[in-house]
Order: C-alpha cells, then sequence, then structure tokens
C-alpha cells in the first residue's frame, strides 16, 4: 500500500489556506472541517502549514490577534512531504522521525493530499484485524 492509496481510500480534498487569510479565518476553517490543521497554498503551491499547535504556541501565548494576525506570521515553512508511490511503513518513519501528525504528499511540486497520523493509527489496526482473521480461519478446524 502506498500514498496514493492511501488517499484515494480517504476520500476527502486537501483542507488549505491562503497564506494571506487572518489566523482567525484559519482557526475557523478547521472547526468547520474538523481537523487539526490547515494546509497554507499559494496559487496551487504547498508554501506552509498551520496547525491548533501554531496559534495557541504564536498567537494566544504571545497575546497577538487571531483578527489580525496573518497565517503567514505563524505557520509551519519548513514542510516534510512525501511523494505518491510511498510507501505505508515510509510514511509512519517520515511521521514518527519528524514529530509531524499531518504529512502533505505532492507529486510534480502539487499537493495532491494530506495523510495524518489518526489514518495510519486506523489504516494499522484495519490490516491487523484482517491478519487476525486470516489467522483464525487458518488455525480453526474445518467443517
Amino acid at each position: 500500500m502506498n500514498a496514493k492509496t492511501i488517499l484515494e481510500d480517504k476520500s476527502t480534498g486537501v483542507r488549505s489556506v491562503g497564506p494571506d487569510a487572518t489566523v482567525f479565518e484559519a482557526v475557523r476553517l478547521m472547526d468547520e472541517y474538523k481537523v487539526g490543521a490547515l494546509m497554507v497554498v499559494d496559487d496551487d503551491q504547498l508554501v506552509g502549514i498551520i496547525s491548533e499547535r501554531d496559534y495557541t504556541r504564536k498567537v494566544v501565548l504571545k497575546d497577538r490577534s487571531s483578527k489580525t494576525t496573518p497565517v503567514s506570521d505563524i505557520m509551519a515553512r519548513e514542510l516534510v512531504q512525501i511523494g505518491p508511490d510511498a510507501s505505508l511503513e515510509e510514511c509512519m518513519a517520515v511521521m514518527g522521525q519528524n514529530r509531524v501528525r499531518h504529512l502533505p504528499v505532492t507529486d510534480e511540486g502539487k499537493i495532491i493530499g494530506v495523510i495524518t497520523s489518526t489514518d495510519l493509527l486506523i489504516l494499522s489496526l484495519s490490516q491487523k484485524d484482517h491478519i487476525i482473521k486470516q489467522l483464525e480461519q487458518y488455525i480453526a478446524p474445518g467443517p
């Protein structure tokens, strides 16, 4: 299984915001979409990620206004990303090594989706359930 397959099973688009939007607008979108982060996209190019952590650490704790602070001021700019052919194991390794919860999948510079730590957890549990069922069928006495 690769990143592209994981995204196909997910069937949700990229949740994004522009770099000139206010942090307030970004947080409102996160709430609307029920997500913890948004990709920051400018002219179809991924330029950053803004997360709830960015909001709490760079706006709330610094006593800044979310209604006047642009996303570009607080977004993460150093991005960890993978290509569509990356395996499930590669996705997990990259997320673990870089301590990220949202992993953009890009193809020729364009973002095609985002894999989250929750996606990988659900997928891992599903695969384990499948293996357990196969083993139970293997060791169960036949009729």
